[in-house]
């Protein structure tokens, strides 16, 4: 972890997480489902750089439960973010790689964490350059709370009600040494409970 955040409490390991992605794809399963067979109608949208990852987690957990292929694009909306200014002088551009026509399509938009609902939102913007889907849906492996915007997760691992000054950090091994989620907050800003 960061040396500038401390840990205040492990909130999921390896095996939660796993078993927290499984309940996750079944609900993407029971969506694809209500739709009458429209598998190929459907596809996941990861956000850089964590969600990217566990959309594909979950498409794979998808095809081993059902049998069903649904693709995976990748989306950077960096700068779609209201506050990419003043949060970051030359902000990090990522890779966007939707290798399907999102135009009339049912997407299930993937993220680790919702807390402002910014990045949803420019994620939204986003996708709406692209083309326009039939639906969007939006699923985070935590939602800690304190949005700002009037955004909300549709699929959601587990929620984890933070203050200000805490954060939730997801960790998987495709970017991480460590696999679990994990509540931290700012060294020096701990408080005197």
């Amino acid at each position: 972890m960061d040396s500038s955040f401390s840990i205040k409490a492990q909130l999921m390991d390896e095996g939660d997480l796993s078993r927290t992605l499984d309940r996750m794809a079944r609900q993407i399963i029971e969506l694809v489902e209500s739709e009458a067979g429209a598998s190929t109608a459907y596809g996941l949208i990861g956000m850089q750089t964590r969600g990217v990852f566990v959309a594909r987690r979950l498409r794979e957990r998808i095809k081993r439960f059902v049998d069903i292929d649904i693709p995976v694009g990748v989306l950077d909306a960096t700068m779609y973010r209201d506050d990419f200014r003043i949060r970051l002088r030359q902000p990090e551009i990522q890779a966007t790689d939707i290798p399907f026509d999102v135009t009339e399509r049912h997407l299930v938009l993937v993220d680790d964490v919702l807390y402002t609902g910014r990045t949803i939102r420019a994620a939204l913007d986003a996708l709406m350059d692209i083309g326009r889907p039939a639906s969007v849906n939006c699923l985070v492996v935590v939602d800690r709370g304190l949005q700002e915007l009037p955004i909300k997760a549709d699929i959601v691992g587990r929620v984890v009600p933070t203050i200000p000054g805490e954060e939730v950090r997801v960790r998987l091994s495709e970017t991480d040494d460590v696999e679990g989620v994990w509540l931290v907050e700012r060294v020096g800003q701990a408080s005197n409970r």
